[in-house]
């Protein structure tokens, strides 16, 4: 016997058109959340953590590729490393010879004057990178470490240029650094001519760096060499930054600025240097001092 059926003519529940605004809704508020608050890291660094294993994964292909390829033209590349290396050694040479040289004329100056310092050696740790997020408007790359290899936010990550970034998040096992072009990215520097102390920015300029808030009379030239000055104490003193590109005065503002050329090549290595440095509790991207343009212009020196 057939069972009698019962016709729905209307939908129950709530509308499309009522679930898309509610969802619409959520979503603008844990956009807000995460972009204003803090609160939301403990739940980033969970689901990072939980999909670790899954974009390892989903990279195996890549990186089966890439092994396969490097067997098969093993021949060709460690002929190239062994010229690169033997370059290498050769320029080694001549710069260990002048660092000897200059050594020991640095030490003579500095007990005639009778100065004693104390060099610092700051713990390092090599990651890999995993991928590079695409993103048009900003220049970040994806670390294989995180916070259990001991990396922290604020980090500096060197190459055997210089200055490549710095650390900006870090989960348990891999951790997100924005490069020195990056705009959010401010370093203080100083010209190794004259000693000149500035600040270097992110510029809007693909591969190049900003320098800004500084008279238009400073003496910096075109060529000049740029390295971290250890002002605020992130970035240790002495690190090459860049070298001066261009320079851009104005007579009417009184201020100048230039852009340089870094002197790193993250797009060159997967491999790279994280400096453990001390750093304050309280301290995040952004907020090394000299904190703005006219504290740097208030210590910078015009000349030398």
């Amino acid at each position: 016997m057939q069972r009698p059926v019962t016709l729905r003519l209307f939908r129950r529940g709530p509308a499309a058109e009522v679930k898309l605004t509610l969802l619409l809704m959520v979503a603008f508020a844990l956009l807000f959340t995460d972009a204003t608050y803090k609160t939301t890291n403990p739940v980033r660094q969970a689901l990072s953590a939980t999909l670790y294993p899954f974009e390892r994964l989903v990279m195996f292909p890549r990186d089966v590729i890439a092994l396969s390829h490097d067997f098969f033209d093993a021949a060709a590349l460690i002929k190239s490393e062994t010229e690169a290396l033997q370059k290498q050694r050769i320029e080694l040479a001549q710069v260990t010879t002048n660092a000897a040289l200059l050594g020991a004329e640095n030490a003579q100056l500095r007990r005639l004057l009778g100065v004693f310092e104390k060099a610092a050696e700051h713990p390092s740790v090599v990651v890999e990178v995993l991928y590079e997020p695409a993103n048009a408007f900003s220049r970040r790359l994806v670390f294989n470490k995180g916070a259990r290899a001991g990396i922290a936010t604020g980090m500096p990550i060197l190459d055997e240029g210089g200055v490549v970034g710095q650390i900006t998040r870090v989960s348990p096992m891999s951790s997100e650094a924005a490069m020195l072009t990056d705009e959010i990215i401010s370093i203080p520097v100083q010209v190794l001519r004259n000693g000149l102390r500035l600040i270097a920015f992110g510029s809007t300029t693909p591969g190049k760096v900003e320098v800004r808030y500084f008279s238009s009379d400073a003496d910096l030239r075109e060529g000049d060499l740029l390295v971290t000055s250890g002002v605020g104490g992130v970035f240790p003193p002495g690190l090459s930054v860049g070298r001066i590109d261009q320079v851009q005065r104005s007579s009417a503002s009184g201020f100048a600025r230039a852009e340089a050329l870094p002197s790193s090549h993250p797009e060159r290595y997967r491999q790279f240097l994280v400096l453990q440095v001390p750093l304050e509790p309280n301290l995040t991207l952004g907020t090394q001092k000299p904190a703005s343009g006219a504290e740097a212009l208030r210590d910078a020196p015009k000349s030398k």
